[in-house]
């Protein structure tokens, strides 16, 4: 669920029973989006994480975020003017998604003065803004004003102004206000997340499924009961949970609370989140780069074909030039003639017609056709080859999709773009943008890594030890270095998949532990979902690479 008014409250009840009187002593700006305050307070040390991206959000965080070596402009400003200064007061107005930090401390001239940071949480909205005592805004991480098309000037020496909402506030409401304030002919989740300011409609539809309430059809006295569950959140105890198998959570009331509890959840939940989208972005940008030259090989490979289909007719025109020449006496040799009609040797003398270029001689056509006949000659010599080369670099792009199609971590991500980063065909891969989408820490590979930190999928099956490559890399691993000669070797046939080995160590291998490990390889191959799906196997020892063939290309057997 979004980071609504309810969480914001319960965050901020927990921040007020530790950093209260704490001494900002640090401040951190780790990109453009996250300002995060080290706060130190009876004899313990706290980080204070404020994030206005699209997953806004305020907390303590104990997960380390990069620390810039050149500080921003706002980092700057909060490091001269609340550095040394201890935290008087955090606060909310109702549920309104605003948070308050009054502080207090001294200026250079050692004069006791306040100051305030607020935080606005309010999706593409969100702000960090420092005010003075008088509430001018001395600077905020995004300057905003009506060329912007927004409603309220937040630029330095400005005054603050709230937003304005026209929502109503729910701590204030009293039960009878809370039944008459909305259109009982709406669903109760979106009649309430409408009306009443920092409630989402995901809380709402948790609640009523926790209180077995309908969401379409309810009673006043089901609404009582709602208003009162939420009312003992507010004000009590709560806890927060995942759902949607952990790609959300909800707060609800609960008697089982530790301090600072919703705190590290947040913080937690938000960590792994930001941890996979930046996954996700990582490998849909390598995705994007080997789609690129996937298709740009698929064209080259389409202009080889279309050649290869000129060639075809190249004996005809050879044909062409000897029946010409070896009927030149019966030709006259004048220009203008469009075709001539002559017996062909080559086809039991049947006549065949031969179309002639009429601004020259016919002797010259002849001439014209050996050398077109030569020309479709050396074309096709050249470009089999190439054909040849191409179809492998397309197999060998179309691995590495399939393989970053099925990469879960960043390790795997990774790996797979250490091997594409020392493959000579991949030209476009200096133009990738490695720090596009991220601040991911990117665990590059060592290049002298030993092939003893190659970590591939590993199986247990009736006794034995089955490996299973995750990318090309491991598939040659696993193909050429960990197996044994009596070893059993896997592979989909003609379907893309990963390599498998079977680790005998000189045992029997009955019928069944073959059949395992014949649907493991299914499974780990682009046709996992098939019902059928054919597999070859046979020892290591008859399985050969040629020297020089890339990852994934050239393997016989």
């Amino acid at each position: 669920m979004a980071f609504d008014g309810i969480t914001a409250k319960k965050v901020i009840d927990e921040l007020n029973t530790c950093l209260i009187n704490g001494k900002i002593n640090k401040v951190y700006e780790p990109n453009k989006n996250e300002v995060i305050l080290g706060i130190y307070n009876n004899g313990k040390n706290y980080a204070l994480n404020i994030n206005i991206s699209s997953n806004y959000r305020i907390h303590l965080t104990t997960n380390s975020k990069p620390n810039p070596t050149v500080a921003p402009n706002f980092c700057m400003v909060l490091r001269k003017h609340i550095l040394g200064f201890k935290i008087a007061k955090i606060y909310m107005n109702g549920l309104e998604r605003i948070v308050y930090i009054d502080l207090d401390g001294y200026n250079e001239l050692n004069d006791f003065t306040q100051k305030k940071l607020i935080i606005e949480l309010m999706g593409k909205h969100s702000n960090i803004i420092l005010l003075n005592s008088n509430n001018v805004i001395i600077d905020s991480l995004r300057h905003l004003d009506s060329f912007s098309n927004s409603s309220r000037d937040i630029l330095p020496a400005h005054p603050y102004i709230e937003p304005a909402s026209d929502k109503l506030d729910f701590t204030t409401a009293s039960l009878e206000d809370f039944i008459n304030s909305f259109d009982h002919s709406e669903h109760l989740s979106k009649a309430i997340s409408d009306t009443y300011t920092g409630i989402s409609k995901t809380f709402i539809i948790n609640q009523l499924s926790q209180l077995g309430i309908s969401d379409d059809n309810y009673s006043n006295k089901d609404i009582e009961i709602l208003y009162n569950s939420i009312k003992n959140i507010i004000n009590g105890k709560a806890s927060c949970s995942l759902i949607n198998d952990g790609k959300d959570f909800t707060i609800s009331s609960s008697n089982n609370y530790n301090d600072l509890d919703i705190n590290f959840f947040i913080d937690d939940f938000y960590f792994n989140k930001e941890e996979n989208d930046l996954v996700t972005g990582y490998r849909n940008d390598l995705l994007r780069l080997m789609l690129s030259n996937l298709k740009k090989i698929s064209k080259k490979l389409e202009n080889i074909n279309n050649k290869l289909k000129e060639c075809e007719n190249m004996d005809t025109y050879r044909i062409y030039g000897e029946l010409i020449t070896s009927n030149l006496y019966k030709i006259d040799d004048s220009k203008n003639v469009k075709s001539i009609t002559l017996e062909n040797y080559y086809n039991n003398n049947l006549p065949i017609d031969i179309p002639l270029d009429t601004t020259i001689s016919p002797s010259l056509n002849a001439k014209k056709y050996f050398k077109k006949y030569h020309k479709l000659k050396n074309t096709l010599e050249i470009v089999s080859i190439q054909k040849e080369e191409t179809e492998k670099e397309l197999d060998y792009i179309e691995s590495v999709i399939y393989e970053l199609e099925n990469c879960n971590s960043a390790e795997d991500v990774d790996e797979v773009y250490e091997e594409i980063s020392e493959n000579s065909i991949l030209k476009d891969y200096h133009n990738f943008p490695k720090n596009s989408n991220s601040e991911i820490k990117k665990n590059k590979i060592n290049k002298r890594k030993a092939h003893s930190e190659y970590e591939p999928i590993t199986y247990k099956v009736d006794g034995f030890t089955v490996f299973v490559g995750k990318n090309n890399k491991q598939n040659d691993y696993i193909t050429t270095k960990l197996g044994k000669n009596d070893d059993l070797w896997f592979h989909t046939k003609d379907i893309r998949g990963s390599h498998v080995l079977l680790k005998c160590n000189g045992s029997e291998v009955k019928i069944d532990t073959i059949i395992s490990c014949c649907k493991i390889a299914a499974f780990h191959s682009k046709a996992k979902l098939s019902s059928n799906v054919p597999v070859d196997y046979c020892k290591i020892k008859y399985v050969r690479k040629p020297s020089g063939s890339k990852p994934r290309n050239g393997y016989l057997y």
